[in-house]
């Protein structure tokens, strides 16, 4: 009899919860919502559909807001990365045509000069094993916005140098001035033969030892462009002298630099 009597409480007290919960509104009951997210529920099928595109954490700070097939991005993340992927996102919604991207930054601030070096250092060593010393990606920072410049030797190279800053924390924005060597059997041929000219030689063959030290060799059809460090300015004319003894190559412009010697461009900043 008293298990009989506590069953039946136990169904009591359930069917009470129950109509308590049912009683309440469903808003009660549904998560908080923030950002794109609860925009996804209110205002225009545009903007719900561009809002549902950024229902992920990463975005939780950011709103959007579609006006004639304009959607306008506002807010914060934490990585540049999460900004330019936004507007990928919202560029597929339905009914977006264009993309006002006025997301900002917010990850920590590093100051320009400590994060230059850190990005050149993983650029060094970026896509090692993968024809890297056929790339010469250069990287400047100022105010957390970092331009890529240089050459790459092909669109994979230079996917990989952005996608490796926009992920870096401190990096507000980033800008690609990249250059794609062109395809060509010749210069495929020369790139390969310049290599071993240069690295063959017994003086040079130590700039092979370090990805972060090695003589970067760009050709853009058959003109050869030197990039680096080197110890000493006997190895920099060695460099040019041996790329320059390659059959097919037209020109080589010799850009290595001399360790702990300025660079071309802090002399000629000194000058003016």
């Amino acid at each position: 009899m008293k298990r009989k009597i506590r069953t039946t409480r136990t169904a009591l007290f359930a069917a009470t919860i129950a109509a308590a919960l049912l009683g309440l509104p469903q808003a009660a009951l549904a998560a908080p919502r923030s950002g794109a997210a609860a925009q996804a529920e209110e205002g225009s099928p545009a903007t719900g559909a561009a809002a549902a595109r950024l229902n992920h954490k990463q975005y939780r700070d950011v709103k959007v807001t579609v006006d004639n097939g304009i959607a306008t991005l506002t807010g914060t993340v934490d990585l540049y990365e999460y900004k330019a992927d936004a507007e990928k996102r919202v560029r597929k919604a339905r009914g977006v045509s264009a993309v006002r991207n006025l997301i900002e930054v917010a990850g920590p601030n590093v100051p320009d000069s400590q994060l230059e070096a850190k990005l050149v250092e993983e650029l060094e060593y970026d896509q090692v094993g993968y024809g890297n010393v056929f790339d010469a990606i250069s990287v400047s920072v100022q105010n957390g916005v970092a331009t890529l410049g240089g050459h790459a030797l092909n669109y994979s190279a230079r996917d990989s140098a952005l996608g490796l800053v926009s992920t870096y924390p401190g990096v507000k924005d980033v800008i690609d001035e990249i250059e794609v060597d062109p395809a060509s059997m010749m210069d495929d041929r020369i790139r390969v033969e310049v290599a071993h000219a240069v690295y063959g030689y017994a003086a040079l063959n130590k700039y092979a030892m370090d990805p972060a030290k090695t003589i970067r060799i760009s050709v853009q059809n058959g003109h050869v462009e030197l990039y680096g460090v080197v110890d000493s300015d006997g190895d920099k004319n060695l460099a040019f002298i041996r790329a320059s003894g390659v059959p097919g190559v037209f020109s080589v412009k010799n850009y290595l630099q001399v360790a702990n010697q300025p660079s071309e461009a802090q002399k000629q900043a000194a000058t003016q």
